[in-house]
């Protein structure tokens, strides 16, 4: 499926999103109060962050305690050893980029992301991925799309660092209704069909990235418009090389 042009913007402004909170209704709300009509095909992308929020996924620092890992991963990056400790309890493995970081780790789920995707919460605290984020995407499509009454796809996206280079990049960590992948196969010379996988989800997450939230932004969801894409509720785990432990499992 070809794209030739998208469009994207900011669904804001955008309340603080609490413990407890149905984002899914706090996200059809502000649309309407906004005059926002959704269109069939939209893609509303939610960072990973707000997602958390409402989830309740914080962990308080107070109550970690640095083991000899951590307290060495600290003194090398930087890092407080209490919020190492949580990227270490997050992940199955890790790697130092670089002299003193960033830390990359491949969390428990199986996605590689800078510091097991653990984002810090003032002093005292430290955010956590959704704990499904493939199933927090699956209930926001569900919830937005029951409320408009068009079909959309979710993508909830997380920024993320690379190991080779400064700064960071978003990528998706959860998807619903929405194929990961966009797949091409074109013939070679003498014949040969050739397979093209591109991670679609990736590529979403990343346009929207240009406008999410970071540093106090405060604009959490992006609606990305005109991208075309095959429904699926695969997810984002259906194409991680090492799918990792249920949710369930690392709890």
């Amino acid at each position: 499926m070809t794209t030739s042009a998208f469009s994207a913007f900011s669904v804001e402004p955008f309340p603080r999103i609490s413990q407890g909170d149905d984002l899914g209704t706090v996200i059809t709300t502000v649309l309407r109060a906004q005059d926002i009509a959704l269109r069939e095909g939209d893609v509303v992308v939610v960072a990973s962050k707000v997602a958390s929020i409402s989830e309740g996924r914080r962990v308080d620092l107070g109550s970690v305690t640095p083991g000899d890992l951590a307290l060495e991963l600290s003194a090398r990056t930087g890092k407080p050893a209490e919020v190492v400790q949580v990227v270490l309890d997050e992940s199955d493995e890790h790697f130092v980029a670089g002299e003193r970081g960033p830390i990359i780790a491949r969390h428990r789920l199986g996605y590689q992301l800078t510091s097991a995707g653990v984002d810090r919460d003032g002093l005292d605290g430290a955010w956590l991925l959704p704990a499904d984020p493939d199933a927090s995407a699956r209930g926001l499509r569900d919830a937005i799309a029951a409320a408009v009454g068009v079909r959309i796809a979710v993508v909830i996206a997380d920024s993320d660092g690379r190991a080779d280079r400064l700064g960071s990049t978003v990528i998706a960590v959860g998807a619903a209704g929405i194929a990961p992948l966009r797949v091409t196969e074109h013939a070679e010379p003498g014949g040969r069909a050739k397979r093209q996988e591109e991670t679609l989800v990736d590529l979403v997450a990343a346009a929207a990235g240009v406008i999410l939230g970071q540093r106090g932004r405060g604009a959490p969801v992006v609606i990305v418009r005109g991208v075309e894409y095959e429904s699926s509720d695969e997810g984002v785990r259906s194409i991680l090389h090492h799918p990792g432990r249920s949710a369930e499992a690392g709890s």
